[in-house]
């Protein structure tokens, strides 16, 4: 049982840089089905918006639904593979086991693919990571976070922060993302660091 904080971690662009993932599923849906999301627009698009939401705004409703669960199934060939850990990401989630605690990652991704990411970069679900919820936007983070107990959440984008807020979680943001940090700490966000890599000293000095 832990006796320390439960911390929540965002996955994309908070543990993960998934972009390249990203860009080559885009590109890979693109040359099957002809779906104009390929490049740095769609990108951009999806590191600060839900994959369905993001597709159901642009797509007629028969085509979003066919892409979105399409690109699902090829980012297990092409999204995976390009999906590499950002620094400081071990320091972090070591410095929650040190203080007692335990680490969750409570993500929008399709939690299969959510774990296969982790997989990928060496972060092992059960010794890295205690646990992982997947499909979680908005609120369904905040829900997610108050049924865990998390005390903290790290996240990358002001739906991050409000999801937060809305749980009475702690906010820790980072810029690893695409929202600068005026954009965060517009949101609410109190604590924005530049990386993870500042994340164990955050968190000694909370006590």
């Amino acid at each position: 049982m832990s006796t320390g904080p439960v911390v929540g971690f965002d996955l994309d662009m908070t543990l993960v840089d998934s972009r390249p993932g990203i860009l080559a599923t885009l590109g890979a849906l693109a040359a099957e089905t002809g779906a104009p999301v390929a490049g740095d627009d769609m990108l951009d698009a999806l590191l600060r918006r839900n994959l369905d939401l993001e597709f159901g705004d642009r797509f007629a409703p028969s085509d979003a639904t066919r892409w979105a669960n399409r690109f699902r199934e090829l980012y297990v060939e092409h999204g995976v593979p390009g999906t590499d850990l950002l620094p400081g990401v071990l320091d972090a989630t070591r410095a929650v086991h040190d203080a007692g605690g335990r680490v969750i990652v409570v993500t929008a991704k399709y939690e299969p693919n959510a774990r296969r990411c982790l997989e990928h970069v060496g972060l092992v679900v059960g010794t890295d990571v205690d646990a992982v919820f997947g499909w979680r936007y908005a609120e369904g983070k905040a829900e997610t976070l108050l049924e865990q107990g998390a005390e903290v959440y790290v996240g990358d984008t002001p739906n991050d922060v409000r999801a937060a807020l809305r749980a009475g979680a702690q906010m820790v943001a980072v810029t690893t993302g695409p929202h600068p940090a005026p954009e965060l700490r517009a949101a609410g966000a109190t604590t924005v660091l530049d990386s993870l890599v500042h994340f164990p000293e955050w968190l000694r000095a909370r006590g």
